[in-house]
C-alpha cells in the first residue's frame, strides 16, 4: 500500500462516515435524540445558520482520531496509519469548511452550484434525501439521491448571500425561489 493510497482511503472513509452519520444519527428518529450529533443537527435544520460550536467538533475529533490512527497504524504500520488518518481528518475538515460555506457564501463554479442545490434540497424539501454534503456518491449507492430543479427556500431561513431587497438575487433565480410565510404573503 502506498502513502497516497492510504490518504485516499482515509478520504473515502470520511466520505462514507459523512453520509452514515448524517443519514442515521441526524435523521433516523430512533437515533436523533440519543446522539449529540442528532441534537445539533436538528437545531441546524430548524435555524439554518446554526452550526455546532467549533470546540464540540474539535473535542469529538480529539476522541475519534486516536481511535482510528492507533488500530490502523497497528495493522499497516505507522507511516501508512498516519497517512490514512491525515486523509480522514483532512477531508473531515474540508467537509466542515464546505458545509459552512454552502450556508454563508454564494460560492463560485459548477461544483459550488451543485453542492448548494444538493444540500438545500435536503434542508428545505426532502430531509430523507441527499445526505452527502461533499459528494453524491453514497446517496447514489444507497438510493437517496435526487437531482433538484429549483429550490424553494423558506423566507425565514433564506441565506444572506441568496437575497437582496426582499427577494432572491437575479443571479440565483434559476436555482432558487423564496417560499413566503403566510404573514408576508398577506
Amino acid at each position: 500500500m502506498t502513502t497516497v493510497l492510504a490518504v485516499l482511503l482515509g478520504i473515502a472513509t470520511w466520505s462514507f462516515l459523512e453520509y452514515v452519520i448524517h443519514r442515521w444519527a441526524g435523521h433516523d428518529r430512533r437515533l436523533v435524540k440519543k446522539t449529540p450529533f442528532g441534537h445539533e443537527h436538528t437545531r441546524h435544520h430548524s435555524e439554518g445558520n446554526y452550526f455546532a460550536p467549533t470546540w464540540k467538533k474539535a473535542a469529538m475529533a480529539a476522541v475519534v482520531v486516536p481511535l482510528i490512527a492507533g488500530p490502523v497504524s497497528a495493522v499497516v504500520g505507522l507511516q501508512l496509519g498516519l497517512a490514512y488518518s491525515l486523509g480522514f481528518v483532512g477531508f473531515y475538515l474540508t467537509y466542515e469548511w464546505l458545509h459552512r460555506q454552502l450556508h454563508v457564501s454564494p460560492g463560485v463554479g459548477p461544483y459550488a452550484r451543485w453542492a448548494r442545490k444538493h444540500h438545500f434540497f435536503h434542508h428545505f424539501h426532502k430531509p430523507s434525501m441527499n445526505h452527502g454534503v461533499t459528494s453524491p456518491i453514497w446517496d447514489w449507492v444507497f438510493g437517496t439521491l435526487e437531482w433538484p430543479e429549483q429550490i424553494r427556500v423558506p423566507e425565514r431561513l433564506a441565506m444572506e448571500w441568496l437575497c437582496a431587497d426582499g427577494d432572491v438575487r437575479p443571479e440565483h433565480r434559476e436555482d432558487y425561489a423564496l417560499r413566503r410565510s403566510k404573514k408576508s404573503a398577506a
